[in-house]
C-alpha cells in the first residue's frame, strides 16, 4: 500500500484525479472500476473539470440496491448519471452498472462478472470505505474471495446511508455489489477516505491484521493500492510520519 496523507479531501482528491486522468490519457480505452457515495464526488468534479477523452472508456459500477428502478434519485445509476457520466460524454452502451430490478439474481451477477473478464480486466478501481471496513457494499464477514453477488446490508450501514432516503425504514436491505475477489483482480486499486469519522476504520484497514470481519484489510494483498487521505482520517494511523515521510521522498519517475 501507498499511503498518501494531504491536509484536506480536496488536496488528496487532486492528487487522486491526476493519476486517473494519467490513465485516461496513456490508455484511452482504459477500464474503470467506479464507486458512489459522498466520498468521490470532488474526484468526478474534479475528473469533469479536466476535459478528458471518455468516449473510448469502459466502466464498471461496484454496487446497486436491489429494488430501485434506475430512475430513482436514490438509485446508483441515478447517482452515476447526474454526478459524471451525464457531464463527460461518454459512450452509453460503455457504462455497466448492477441491475437492482434483475429477476434472475445470481445469473445477472455471473453475467456481469464475465462482462468484466471480457473487456479485459479493471485497469484501476476507485473506492471507499465504510465506518464498519466495508468496500463495495462487502459488510463484515464477506468472503475475501467473494465475487459479485447479493449482499444483506448491516444495521450499521443502514442507518449510514440512511440520508439518501430520507429515513432509515426506506433504504433498501439488500444489494448487489462486486466481490473482494472480484475488486482484488483490479490491476490498481485506488481508495479515498476523508473525515474523523473514518478513521478507525482506514486505521485497520492499514494497520491492522488481514481479516474477512474488516473487509478493506484485503486491500493488505494487493500490490498496487493507492489510500488517498485527510489529517482526520489519518488520525489514528501510528505510522502516519513514516507514510508522510515516504511520499515526501518518492523519486520523481513515481510521482503524480
Amino acid at each position: 500500500m501507498e499511503i498518501i496523507i494531504q491536509p484536506t479531501p480536496g488536496a488528496a482528491t487532486s492528487i487522486a484525479a491526476r493519476l486517473i486522468a494519467r490513465l485516461v490519457r496513456e490508455k484511452p480505452d482504459a477500464v474503470l472500476g467506479l464507486a458512489t457515495g459522498g466520498t468521490p464526488l470532488l474526484l468526478y468534479r474534479e475528473l469533469m473539470r479536466m476535459k478528458l477523452d471518455w468516449r473510448r472508456i469502459t466502466t464498471f459500477n461496484l454496487d446497486e440496491y436491489v429494488g430501485l428502478k434506475p430512475e430513482h434519485p436514490a438509485s446508483y445509476h441515478s447517482f452515476m448519471w447526474e454526478n459524471l457520466f451525464g457531464k463527460i460524454g461518454i459512450v452509453r452502451r460503455n457504462v455497466h452498472i448492477p441491475d437492482g430490478l434483475a429477476r434472475d439474481i445470481p445469473a445477472f451477477c455471473e453475467r456481469y462478472e464475465k462482462k468484466i473478464r471480457s473487456a479485459g480486466g479493471i485497469d484501476l478501481q476507485v473506492l471507499g470505505i465504510g465506518t464498519d471496513g466495508h468496500i463495495g457494499f462487502n459488510e463484515p464477514a464477506s468472503s475475501l474471495a467473494s465475487r459479485t453477488r447479493i449482499k444483506t446490508l448491516t444495521p450499521r450501514t443502514l442507518r449510514d446511508n440512511a440520508r439518501y432516503f430520507g429515513g432509515g425504514k426506506k433504504v433498501p436491505h439488500h444489494v448487489i455489489t462486486m466481490g473482494i475477489g472480484t475488486i482484488l483482480e483490479a490491476r490498481q486499486c485506488l481508495l479515498l477516505a476523508f473525515g474523523r469519522k473514518k478513521a478507525p476504520a482506514v486505521a485497520r484497514m492499514i494497520e491492522g491484521p488481514v481479516t474477512a470481519a474488516h473487509p478493506a484489510s484485503a486491500l493488505q494483498l494487493h500490490p498496487r493500492v493507492k489510500i488517498f487521505l485527510d489529517e482526520e482520517a489519518a488520525s489514528r494511523l501510528k505510522r502516519a510520519d513514516y507514510y508522510r515521510f515516504i511520499y515526501a521522498h518518492k523519486p520523481d519517475w513515481q510521482r503524480i
